[in-house]
């Protein structure tokens, strides 16, 4: 099959020939109809800070983690569960889906779980896939291949605003209004937040929050966040989301945090970073990470979007194919108006 291979970090994926995944008795086979292009994959392709401590990857990985596809091999014990030709997502990795972390949802707390982009397991862009049964989902008939796509983007914002604790009548800031950013906008105004306010600096990313739910945009780099906040809503936010996930980002977040309040960090920083606990201390903050997702939060969002309770579709700004692929990639390290790029690794 064809496939984006990373090579060394900072230069461009290169599009090869590699093995076709064969899947394992309880593992599906898909053929991946649509993949969207994450920030953490750019960031991770990049390089990483050693000290960070985070997981660096090694040349020959294939990366991809928000995808949809077809089932074309169904594993030998899955005969009868699963059919050729169904339309599915899944989440990310695979769990031995006996013990208790995958029982309870949590697949990638499994001891022997196995992730993408590493040596046991490709990514998703690539033409074919291998996925677990217990972590995937059929899509219902009214969500396309893109939507489909979007789920585990979308699944990220509904654990953050879960990890929020969000309680109806709240006002939230969300810092950046990348795919996340819209994601926890969607899901906190969705959830019953009185005011959602969008800040980034790019102000038109920041109005198009508006079409996802945010009730306001802030252009950061023109305006005053906290000021401009306080008139919008009448008062300080009850709930600020760090969405994106760079050096610093969690201190401004903390920054705009009113005592008492709450901060959720979302974005993934995969360098190092330092911030001042006396400001968190000072107000008595509640902070709270976000990593990834249950497979009830995947459930909930796929029934929401068969249901068409939600609708993300804006969010796709740009579909290419594979050979497109690699400069795609590498345009969105650069500040753009895109929001989700697709790859549709099996477009003729």
């Amino acid at each position: 099959m064809r496939a984006a291979v990373f090579k060394a970090p900072g230069t461009p994926l290169v599009i090869e020939n590699v093995p076709d995944p064969t899947p394992e008795p309880e593992e599906l086979l898909i053929e991946v109809r649509a993949c969207g292009i994450c920030g953490t994959d750019l960031h991770w392709t990049q390089g990483t800070d050693p000290t960070a401590g985070w997981r660096t990857l090694n040349p020959g990985a294939v990366l991809g983690h928000e995808f949809s596809g077809e089932i074309v091999e169904v594993g030998r014990d899955l005969r009868g569960k699963w059919k050729v030709g169904e339309r599915v997502c899944a989440q990310p990795f695979i769990g031995c889906g006996r013990c208790p972390a995958c029982l309870a949802g949590r697949a990638y707390r499994c001891p022997t779980v196995i992730t993408r982009a590493s040596d046991r397991l490709t990514g998703a862009y690539a033409q074919l896939a291998r996925i677990g049964a217990t972590e995937t989902l059929r899509l219902p008939e009214a969500v396309d291949y893109h939507t489909g796509a979007l789920v585990e983007p979308l699944a990220v914002g509904l654990a953050a605003v879960r990890r929020a604790r969000l309680q109806p009548g709240d006002n939230a800031l969300i810092i950046g209004a990348g795919p996340v950013g819209l994601a926890v906008a969607m899901f906190t105004r969705h959830l019953g937040a009185s005011h959602v306010v969008v800040s980034d600096l790019v102000g038109a990313r920041a109005e198009r929050a508006t079409e996802f739910g945010a009730t306001a945009a802030i252009d950061a780099s023109r305006e005053d966040v906290r000021e401009r906040f306080e008139r919008i809503t009448g008062g300080p936010p009850s709930v600020v989301y760090d969405c994106v996930g760079v050096p610093g980002s969690m201190q401004l977040a903390i920054d705009h945090a009113p005592p008492e309040s709450r901060v959720v960090v979302v974005g993934l920083c995969m360098a190092a970073d330092h911030f001042f606990p006396a400001r968190a201390i000072v107000k008595e903050l509640d902070i709270a990470f976000a990593y990834v997702y249950t497979r009830r939060d995947f459930e909930i969002v796929v029934d929401l979007l068969g249901r068409e309770r939600i609708d993300p579709s804006a969010m796709v700004t740009a579909a290419v194919d594979l050979d497109h692929f690699p400069h795609a990639f590498e345009a969105l390290r650069r500040p753009t108006d895109q929001i989700k790029v697709m790859v549709e690794p099996n477009r003729i």
